[in-house]
């Protein structure tokens, strides 16, 4: 009897234990799924040549949000193509929830001023699918946010800021999700609705037209959620662009929230080379360096610094020998090979500084990319200086006037843009005369040493030229 009880009792404990363990689970997987009313989404989608830059851009957004602590969950609009890898790593290392979609069928890509990078933007719309949600702020990965906006959640259906006097921006917007408004909008991207540039632009814009005429929104101190159509503040959307006029922030309408960067697709913040072109780039990096971090391209990094140096150190050790091999010959070549190799070299030189800017990871941070930038390209000055007998200091003028320009740009005291235009243009006025002087320099060493033949005749009983390797000037 008294064995019968204990097994009773144990049996009694081990249900509890079970039902406790599947109770938790249960309630972590719900809150893991539907944490908050509310959400912030992005979108990713796949066929563009810059994937790869709006994965990390994507990703250091989920987590400067996560970082500001948002009360909200965070949304990811995926198309079915993206690589599970980068859904996977979204989710279990970011914390965001990854909606698979299929790509928006766009029919307006056939119309003359439309631009394909934007021929998946459409997919923006399954915002309004995202039924679970009471809010949702929709927003492009290019934002960079400096504080907490959860009171935009207080904003009606439809919210967005005018960053152009008559054109609100879709970058950020705040909407109401409704199957109804989702499937008439399906419906009309089918019918073809009238879309001025093709996109999410164009389209949101015209669905919502008199958005221009509605009040400012203002969020209620009793937290309290507003009903209609509102204008955003210009501080939820500052154009980088107002930034570099005064070089610092000054948007008197609402707070100072949110930077975003709607200029030249090739000078997004995300790009090393970006900065010092456009000061707010190190400040986005900053931002990555405290959340996602360089791991992913750190490697490459070190690869390419171990083979610069290695190269310099074959330079040093093989000067004499990869001097001979590269010169000697036993008869004087025809006028055409003269012509050939004068268009090698230059060639070379070209290279010398354009190789090095294409193999870099293109979403390093900046200083890392423009001191591996530098250091290629002196690395190929060098090893050109030694291929093509050339004095070494022309070849390098350029990597001097490249550092040099970096250090006026990134100059943190100037007053104004205006200052800082002004400086860089007399910078580019005095440094025009000195790397014109190393062009011709350069040119005129190498039609020296093809005129002397230097390059392939090595007569009976004559030594070789000494290397100029060492001769700098």
């Amino acid at each position: 009897m008294r064995f019968n009880g204990v097994l009773r009792v144990s049996a009694v404990l081990l249900v509890v234990v079970l039902v406790t363990v599947v109770v938790e689970e249960s309630a972590a997987e719900y809150t893991k799924t539907t944490k908050h009313r509310n959400a912030y989404a992005s979108m990713m989608y796949m066929g563009t040549p810059r994937d790869y830059e709006f994965y990390v851009a994507t990703r250091v957004l989920i987590r400067s949000l996560a970082k500001l602590n948002v009360e909200a969950d965070l949304v990811v609009i995926a198309s079915r193509d993206v690589p599970v890898r980068w859904v996977r790593a979204l989710e279990d290392e970011d914390g965001a929830k990854v909606v698979s979609v299929d790509n928006v069928n766009n029919p307006y890509r056939n119309q003359s001023n439309f631009d394909r990078r934007f021929k998946l933007t459409l997919n923006k719309l399954y915002a309004w699918s995202l039924t679970d949600y009471d809010r949702v702020v929709m927003l492009d990965s290019d934002n960079l946010f400096l504080q907490k906006t959860d009171e935009l959640f207080q904003c009606g259906q439809f919210c967005a800021v005018f960053i152009n006097p008559c054109i609100f921006h879709t970058g950020l917007f705040v909407l109401q999700p409704s199957r109804r408004v989702f499937e008439h909008m399906m419906n009309e991207v089918r019918v073809g609705r009238e879309n001025p540039d093709g996109a999410d632009q164009g389209f949101i814009g015209s669905y919502f037209p008199d958005l221009l005429n509605q009040p400012m929104f203002y969020p209620p101190s009793n937290g309290s959620i507003l009903d209609g159509n509102f204008r955003l503040p210009l501080g939820y959307q500052m154009d980088a662009t107002y930034y570099y006029l005064r070089l610092r922030w000054s948007i008197p309408c609402g707070p100072n929230s949110v930077i975003t960067f709607p200029g030249a697709p090739w000078l997004k913040p995300w790009y090393w080379w970006s900065w010092p072109v456009l000061p707010l780039g190190l400040q986005w990096h900053e931002q990555r360096r405290r959340t996602l971090g360089y791991g992913a391209e750190m490697p490459l990094v070190l690869i390419q610094i171990l083979v610069y140096l290695g190269i310099l150190a074959m330079i040093r050790l093989a000067r004499p020998n990869l001097t001979k091999l590269s010169h000697r010959r036993s008869e004087k070549p025809a006028a055409s090979f003269h012509s050939a190799l004068k268009l090698t070299a230059f060639w070379s030189i070209l290279a010398t500084y354009a190789l090095p800017f294409f193999i870099i990871p293109t979403t390093i941070h900046p200083l890392l990319g423009w001191g591996l930038y530098l250091l290629g390209s002196s690395t190929f000055s060098f090893l050109a200086a030694t291929v093509f007998l050339l004095p070494l200091l022309p070849l390098l003028v350029p990597s001097l006037g490249i550092f040099g320009v970096l250090l006026v740009m990134a100059f943190p005291w100037y007053s104004d843009g205006v200052v800082r235009g002004l400086c860089i243009f007399l910078y580019a006025f005095c440094a025009a005369p000195v790397v014109w002087t190393a062009a011709v320099r350069t040119t005129a060493s190498i039609q020296s040493s093809i005129d002397r033949d230097a390059f392939f005749v090595v007569k009976s009983g004559e030594t070789l030229p000494s290397s100029r390797f060492n001769k700098w000037c």
